[in-house]
């Protein structure tokens, strides 16, 4: 199947095979689309935690109205966007520079331009532009696994102070979204026909 077959093939899975496990390998894969997803600047402002341990996605589940696909999934991975700029803009320059001094001297315009067009946000600002990149991380890793025909469901229903609690997130992350995957249960089926607006309705071209 094409890429865009895979997207259509999708469906948002309540609940999964328990017996069915995503092996090591495609997981890989899942992850390495998510850390090369795009983000602005390129600073990449947020963590992922990948859940498999069976008491861990128990108490998500039952933070997360007892939802099914959480205590089921294979694997749960959970977005939280970094809130603390001045750490991860060092280490993102450390990163760059190789740990060169002369290299990130030479990087100085970049840097100085990156502070004052993100450092200078406030927490609530800084926080809703973090939370942007990671979205964008979490529709590449949607995408990834579809496109290996693995199930997902995106999720944002769920109490994310709780779960960051269960994750024992340091205070500089907050959690934003779930993306349990595996392989939907053998009863599980699409509640019927995708339903997407028409590219007319969508899609405006200026020439």
């Amino acid at each position: 199947m094409s890429f865009l077959s895979n997207l259509s093939w999708r469906y948002a899975t309540k609940q999964f095979d328990t017996t069915k496990k995503v092996s090591d390998t495609d997981l890989e894969k899942i992850l390495e689309a998510i850390r090369m997803t795009p983000t602005s600047f390129g600073l990449q402002p947020y963590h992922f935690y990948v859940v498999t341990n069976q008491e861990i996605k128990d108490k998500i589940q039952a933070a997360a109205w007892n939802q099914p696909q959480i205590g089921t999934a294979s694997h749960l991975i959970v977005f939280t966007a970094r809130t603390d700029f001045v750490a991860n803009n060092n280490e993102y320059f450390e990163l760059m520079s190789g740990g060169n001094a002369d290299v990130r001297a030479k990087l100085k315009g970049f840097e100085d331009m990156l502070v004052g067009a993100v450092g200078s946000k406030n927490e609530a600002d800084y926080l809703t532009w973090a939370s942007k990149q990671a979205y964008i991380a979490h529709g590449f890793g949607l995408a990834a696994a579809a496109e290996l025909q693995i199930d997902s469901c995106a999720m944002e229903g769920f109490d994310p102070v709780a779960v960051g609690e269960l994750l024992g997130l340091p205070a500089s992350q907050k959690t934003l979204v779930l993306l349990p995957i595996g392989y939907r249960a053998e009863w599980e089926a699409p509640r019927g026909p995708k339903v997407r607006f028409s590219k007319e309705a969508l899609f405006t071209f200026v020439k």
